[in-house]
């Protein structure tokens, strides 16, 4: 059942307090998304700023009210979970599901709040409100440390503005209520500052975006200890309630295009790794973030080349979740209206999430044996930020979860549809006649008859003996799938290889697409680009490197 908030008047949090603050915290930015959503202009035109706090505000609640769950006894009844439990499970939530720059530092944020007061022998300070005020000032100062580069005029100003507020109130005797509402005044007064620091956001006439959010959280906070909800109007010093959304960006102002791909991961690792991933990932790209700690962490990078990005995270750990998205031109029309149709695919290859992300799609990769949930769908739409989606699941085994999440996202209001694709290769096809201009009817059904007129194959080892369709195998030997099925079964890779090709082109086609496995040299591709021509002529093919994750060899025929 979900928490119904009661804000009650305290003199501190405790657990029950800061479950309040989280419903309180998600239902503020929920209602305040499409606005901030609409003035986000900075580091990247993406009119996703809302929505990524929201998300993350949400796993955050989520991860909370499970913590709440299971203290619950065998009748139902809650049982006291203690602030401790209270604030890490928050705070772990936020990490797992952070989403974009903003995202990432609401988490970090959290994160420092937490770490004060869930210590279990934190010392109490000066007045009634010094806990609270430093728990402010820490969440603030690991906010600052998690960017490599941070930025005056954004979320991290109004942090810290929050936190100095606070501490000001707490030197005065000031309670946790009187701490609350000055640390969300002196975020207002800063975030109304924001546009005379940071030039995009002076040329657009809009304040920071994050640093709306994090107003909205600190004036949740001041509710639940206050009792006291937060007046609506204008916020202070901007003259409206609502700034307008930015115009486009005069190219000569700009400071230029900057990378074109945000990768997001959460991350296994040493602090010692991690910190030499920050420098990796620093020379790489720009906007890096990477919070968390205790072995987990959530990294945020733009950069060029997502899969250098992601293979910096191999060597630093293990990364997973991993979330690709192209910003497309979104940076240079510096637009904050939704698209009116994105095209989402489900990947099993760092090549091919950079190849679908290059045409202009939304892409969650995933590993081998690996099925996402339907949240993780779900929420790949939402990061399309459009009001038509169309959703390539790329397996049979995703069938349910993609319709599961279809269905919730027309709940939301996006037109969805699912292209039921079975392999990648269906999913590329797809994207080739993909009409992003066209009617959305006419564009679903050009895709799905290009993925039903493409088949599939696909190579892989085999780790035992068992039956097949196409008879016994052993333990190493190369099995070729056709649509599913094993169809060939050999010694070799470039061999079955062949052999495939031969049973599915026996029935006519015009294209050929082969996906390399990261460990296939390339002249097994030479060698079938030239069989292929040998024996059908008429018949072009292409070659795309999977990169890691991927199998041995993807087929497609169309």
């Amino acid at each position: 059942m979900p928490h119904e908030p009661q804000p009650q008047p305290a003199d501190e949090l405790d657990a029950e307090a800061v479950r309040t603050w989280s419903s309180l915290a998600l239902a503020a930015l929920g209602r305040a998304r499409e606005d901030i959503d609409a003035i986000n202009v900075y580091p990247v035109a993406d009119a996703d700023t809302g929505t990524n706090l929201y998300l993350t505000a949400e796993s955050a609640d989520r991860a909370l009210a499970e913590a709440f769950d299971s203290a619950a006894d065998a009748a139902g009844t809650p049982a006291p979970t203690s602030l401790s439990e209270a604030v890490r499970a928050w705070a772990h939530g936020a990490l797992v599901g952070a989403r974009g720059n903003s995202g990432t530092i609401l988490a970090q944020l959290l994160r420092g709040v937490a770490d004060v007061l869930g210590a279990e022998h934190e010392g109490r300070r000066t007045g009634p409100g010094g806990l609270l005020a430093h728990a402010l000032t820490r969440a603030a100062e690991e906010a600052y440390a998690a960017v490599a580069h941070p930025v005056e005029g954004t979320m991290l100003t109004v942090a810290g503005a929050a936190a100095r507020a606070g501490e000001a109130a707490s030197a005065a005797a000031g309670t946790a209520a009187d701490v609350a509402r000055a640390a969300y005044d002196g975020a207002r007064a800063a975030l109304a500052d924001t546009p005379g620091q940071l030039a995009a956001l002076g040329r657009a006439g809009v304040v920071d975006a994050g640093g709306c959010g994090l107003v909205a959280v600190l004036g949740a906070l001041w509710q639940t200890l206050s009792g006291h909800e937060p007046a609506a109007g204008p916020l202070a010093g901007a003259g409206r309630t609502t700034p307008p959304a930015p115009r486009p960006a005069d190219p000569c102002e700009q400071d230029g295009d900057g990378p074109a791909y945000e990768v997001i991961y959460l991350l296994e690792a040493s602090e010692t790794a991690v910190a030499e991933l920050r420098a990796t990932l620093d020379g790489l790209g720009d906007s890096l973030v990477v919070v968390g700690g205790d072995g987990l962490w959530n990294v945020h990078v733009h950069v060029d080349d997502p899969g250098a990005a992601v293979e910096a995270g191999v060597v630093a750990g293990r990364p997973y979740r991993i979330r690709i998205t192209h910003f497309g031109d979104e940076r240079r029309r510096g637009r904050a209206e939704r698209a009116q149709r994105a095209v989402v695919a489900v990947v099993p290859g760092e090549g091919l999430a950079g190849l679908c992300a290059e045409a202009g799609a939304t892409t969650v990769l995933v590993r081998p044996g690996e099925v996402p949930a339907t949240a993780e769908l779900l929420d790949a739409v939402r990061r399309a930020h459009a009001r038509e989606v169309v959703l390539l699941p790329g397996g049979a085994e995703l069938r349910a979860a993609a319709a599961a999440a279809a269905e919730q996202a027309r709940a939301e209001g996006v037109r969805m549809a699912v292209i039921p694709t079975r392999s990648a290769v269906q999913g590329l096809a797809a994207l080739a006649v993909h009409d992003p201009d066209g009617s959305f009817d006419e564009d679903v059904v050009a895709m799905t008859a290009a993925a039903g007129a493409t088949r599939y194959g696909e190579l892989a080892v085999a780790e035992r003996q068992s039956f097949t369709s196409a008879g016994i195998c052993q333990a190493g030997d190369v099995l070729g799938l056709i649509d599913g099925d094993v169809a060939v079964i050999g010694a070799g890779l470039a061999e079955t290889a062949e052999a495939v090709l031969d049973r599915m082109l026996g029935s006519g086609g015009e294209l050929v697409t082969l996906v390399l496995g990261p460990e296939v040299p390339d002249a097994v591709a030479e060698r079938l680009e030239a069989y292929v021509q040998c024996g059908h002529l008429a018949v072009d093919t292409v070659t795309y490197r999977g990169g890691r994750y991927s199998a041995p060899l993807l087929i497609g025929v169309e």
